[in-house]
């Protein structure tokens, strides 16, 4: 029962350690993108609203990443890939 609850507790850890990390980077970038699309000037309530904007999507982001495996499908895409890559030189 105590394994299980540390392994909760690790898992929720790397968690927050990720979808801080990614909302940091992708207030950072949506504020660049605002800054070079508009040239308006960067105010507090201009990151505020980028940062409302960026939870959902990192909280997302999160979540698919972590529950899905994409190794096997990217495995598959490159293969087909490759193998129509190849069928011209034959």
């Amino acid at each position: 029962m105590e394994k299980k609850r540390i392994k909760k507790a690790k898992r929720l850890e790397v968690f927050l350690e990720f979808l801080i990390f990614g909302l940091i980077m992708g207030v950072t970038e949506d504020i660049i993108a605002v800054k070079v699309a508009t040239g308006a000037s960067i105010t507090w309530h201009t990151v505020w609203i980028v940062l409302l904007v960026a939870i959902p999507f990192a909280i997302i982001g999160e979540l698919l990443i972590d529950k899905i495996d994409f190794i096997p499908y990217l495995k598959k895409l490159f293969k087909k890939e490759e193998k129509a890559f190849m069928s011209n030189f034959k």
